[in-house]
């Protein structure tokens, strides 16, 4: 890449812009800002919706200056895993046949969603790309594993593992979400210097406390004058529901307890299993749009974030920026030593709960303290908020990005975005 001039980037990844899941928006919001900051963006990407599988996005489109081409693929969805393993791998297929027809870029990303998705960016260097950035969302086989639908022993887990370790060692640089994801990849033979630590960003451009959304989407929805404990975002097995579950039949007969679930996911209909039996204190609601969710986001008077025993620096709990960029005060269900307990050094004692999975009492515990909490309050988080802001973290990457693709070592570049512990 000549200097002074713009990257042709190229992204991977089955979620894109309009798509609603956590990786499309964060890969819209790099896309778009690459663009802003003078490169030239192509994003190669699912033709249905992440979760919505029924739900068709154009073969083609232009949206801020990036040029999206839409790949098709099956539409079984996730009720069952091999229904999501052939959409995985329609995806791929089709997706290997229109990258052979794209001219050559400085740098593809590929992200984790589907899970392989690496090793197509990897195999693209160098006929397609010069180099690649893998941008590690989540860790796989790592997650099938610690969820049960693999045996680490097992054929199909060496063999997935030793194509997602190719990927890493093919790629220039890899972003791994926080420490923990950091050095489960350094654990696996990659050089510690070669891995960046950036997190996730909040939709700090869409989400803040909003009192007038607050009180419409409370009175749309039946929820005035309730105590709304809120989970939303991805309902996945690496984030157990069991124990909040069984947190709210205990306090069913707290009238003014509301349990709201917003999202979807694999694990969605758990909640919805119990209100559709007639669960007096248990809500769900789809996916809200990005105009609604500063709305959906401020009703929660306290929110909830999970994160499984053994899914530590596998997955990231990304919902936890939006929530604090409301104020809100949240609950933890998890183990001892996570992401979240590291920013909780830096949060005041009266913004957050903790709990481990199975202790359903101090969640019920909890959730009473809060709920006799005077005025519910918000915390005004906004300055530590800022530092998980798209303001502060997308410059970062895309810094990131120009280092290495015009061939320079800048270890003041790379130093600032490689934060141990507290990001």
């Amino acid at each position: 890449m000549a200097a002074g001039s713009g990257m042709k980037v190229l992204i991977l990844n089955q979620a894109f812009y309009p798509d609603v899941v956590s990786s499309g928006q964060h890969a819209a919001d790099l896309a778009a800002s690459l663009v802003e900051a003078g490169h030239e963006v192509t994003v190669l990407t699912d033709a249905r919706a992440y979760d919505d599988r029924g739900r068709h996005f154009p073969k083609r489109e232009e949206w801020r200056g990036v040029r999206i081409i839409r790949a098709p693929s099956t539409g079984f969805g996730k009720a069952a895993r091999w229904r999501r393993a052939a959409d995985f791998a329609s995806f791929m297929i089709s997706c290997s046949a229109r990258l052979m027809f794209l001219p050559r870029f400085d740098v593809v990303i590929a992200m984790t969603s589907p899970p392989l998705i690496s090793l197509l960016g990897a195999l693209a260097v160098p006929l397609k790309a010069r180099k690649l950035l893998f941008w590690s969302m989540d860790l796989n086989p790592d997650e099938a594993i610690a969820a049960g639908w693999l045996r680490p022993e097992s054929a199909i887990a060496r063999l997935l593992s030793r194509l997602m370790l190719g990927s890493m060692r093919r790629a220039k640089r890899i972003v791994a979400l926080d420490r923990f994801m950091h050095d489960r990849i350094q654990a696996k033979g990659i050089e510690p210097d070669k891995v960046s630590v950036i997190p996730p960003w909040g939709h700090d451009d869409l989400v803040c406390f909003d009192q007038e959304a607050r009180e419409r989407f409370r009175e749309r929805h039946g929820l005035s004058k309730k105590l709304v404990v809120m989970y939303s975002g991805n309902h996945s097995p690496c984030h157990s529901l069991d124990t909040l579950l069984a947190a709210a039949e205990r306090l069913s007969d707290h009238p003014e307890i509301v349990f709201l679930f917003v999202g979807g996911g694999s694990e969605f209909h758990k909640p919805q299993a119990l209100e559709r039996r007639g669960a007096p204190n248990i809500r769900c609601l789809p996916y809200q749009s990005r105009e609604e969710l500063a709305g959906s986001l401020s009703a929660g008077d306290l929110h909830v974030v999970v994160m499984g025993d053994t899914f530590v620096g596998i997955v990231h709990p990304c919902k936890v920026y939006n929530i604090l960029a409301v104020g809100a005060p949240f609950l933890y269900i998890g183990p001892q030593e996570s992401h979240i307990t590291d920013l909780l050094a830096d949060l005041p004692g009266d913004l957050f709960f903790t709990a481990r999975h199975g202790d359903v009492e101090a969640v019920v515990r909890d959730i009473l303290v809060a709920s006799r909490r005077p005025g519910r309050s918000r915390w005004h988080a906004a300055e530590f908020a800022s530092r998980f802001s798209r303001q502060a973290l997308v410059p970062r990457l895309i810094r990131l990005m120009e280092v290495f693709a015009a061939d320079r070592v800048e270890g003041a570049a790379a130093t600032s975005v490689t934060q141990p512990r507290h990001s």
